[in-house]
């Protein structure tokens, strides 16, 4: 990807490519650029619009990437961590006893949000002595990255879809009936009512 000459890009462009890659918002992007709020939603597609400044966002994006080391693999290899974390390989299969943290395996350190430890004492006074330690792990929520990584996947689809088009007929066709049946069922009820005066 070529590099942007900044002389490409007015000073005003370069704040909104500076804005835009904060939250990648367009319209704030343009109104933090000092671009009229007013008009804001429509500088910021036209500004989108434009192969130069879109150039420059995508090679500024990139940047980032190789700078951060932050890209979609890694992400996902994170979030795999977490849904498919085993508490088991906290703990040694031979004693049962926690494994310490820095003997870990990559993904189940990965899963681990902290690791309280808390000592433990027996006696009073000058009787008291350390015993031992109690030791709480706390991981990141599993079913939040399962959900991600079902969201990434297809497998969860929780946008709603209307389509009032779909079957609209149908529904208007059953509610006529449903109004008829009704009318039709008070008028024999009046007409029953009638015969027994």
């Amino acid at each position: 990807m070529k590099t942007i000459n900044p002389v490409d890009l007015t000073a005003k462009q370069v704040r909104f490519v500076d804005e835009y890659l904060i939250d990648l918002n367009a319209t704030q992007a343009a109104i933090r650029a000092g671009y009229s709020a007013r008009t804001a939603r429509q500088t910021g597609v036209e500004n989108l619009s434009k192969p130069v400044i879109r150039e420059e966002i995508q090679a500024r994006i990139k940047a980032r990437s190789e700078r951060t080391q932050i890209d979609a693999d890694r992400v996902l290899m994170e979030i795999s961590r977490v849904a498919f974390f085993d508490i088991r390989k906290l703990y040694s299969r031979e004693t049962g006893a926690p494994i310490p943290v820095h003997l870990l395996d990559d993904d189940t350190a990965a899963a681990l949000i902290s690791m309280d430890i808390d000592e433990i004492f027996e006696g009073a006074g000058e009787n008291r002595r350390l015993v031992g330690y109690a030791k709480r792990y706390r991981a990141a929520p599993k079913i939040e990255a399962l959900a991600l990584a079902m969201r990434h996947l297809g497998l969860l689809n929780d946008k709603l879809k209307v389509d009032a088009r779909v079957g609209l007929a149908d529904r208007l066709t059953e509610a006529r009936r449903r109004r008829t049946a009704k009318q039709s069922e008070r008028n024999y009820e009046e007409a029953d009512g009638s015969l027994g005066a």
